[in-house]
């Protein structure tokens, strides 16, 4: 009796230049990479963070293009050339960017494993708001308004941030945070 022994075909490393924080990394990687693995194992990147590696938790939140996504969900191959942000890259002038800075000032974390993706996953939002996406809270129908009208109320809060979960249940003071952050950056203060 024989047993059956699958083939598996080697895959063919492919060229990728992937742009992080503003620092450009030529790669030469498997075409099954997801982003997530790309930037830990191949940028450095470690504060995307692998969390379910399902898409479910949001620890692994990056901004591409200044869009938030779930980095495990994405091959790094789709990717090539764009413009990817962690948590870390956020920061500019010397300075912490507004939601970070509210993070820390709010006491928004416990372990802080959740932290970066809760961040990186604040700003996507904040750039929803600026490009006027419509609320998602909000009424759909006959009555319901037209045109982009966003506020940032805590149910548009917390109904945009449910993607990022927290272990730890710090979720008060993230909202708190986030809040805080989006009104610094309206007003541009850092402080």
């Amino acid at each position: 009796m024989t047993t059956f022994q699958p083939q598996t075909a080697a895959a063919v490393p492919v060229p990728l230049q992937l742009l992080v924080n503003g620092e450009q990394h030529d790669l030469q990687i498997d075409p099954r990479t997801s982003l997530l693995d790309a930037l830990r194992e191949h940028c450095g990147q470690t504060d995307a963070k692998k969390g379910c590696d399902h898409g479910q938790c949001g620890a692994c939140t990056v901004l591409v293009d200044g869009v938030r996504i779930n980095s495990c969900l994405a091959l790094a191959v789709m990717h090539d050339d764009q413009e990817i942000t962690t948590a870390s890259g956020l920061a500019s002038d010397g300075g912490l960017h507004p939601i970070q800075q509210a993070f820390v000032e709010r006491d928004a974390l416990q372990c802080g494993y959740c932290t970066p993706g809760q961040v990186c996953s604040a700003v996507g939002l904040e750039r929803e708001l600026a490009r006027g996406e419509p609320c998602v809270t909000s009424p759909l129908g006959a009555d319901a308004v037209e045109g982009p009208v966003v506020e940032f109320d805590d149910d548009e809060l917390r109904e945009r941030l449910s993607g990022n979960l927290c272990r730890c249940g710090a979720y008060p003071n993230i909202l708190d945070a986030v809040r805080d952050g989006l009104t610094r950056s309206a007003t541009g203060s850092r402080t």
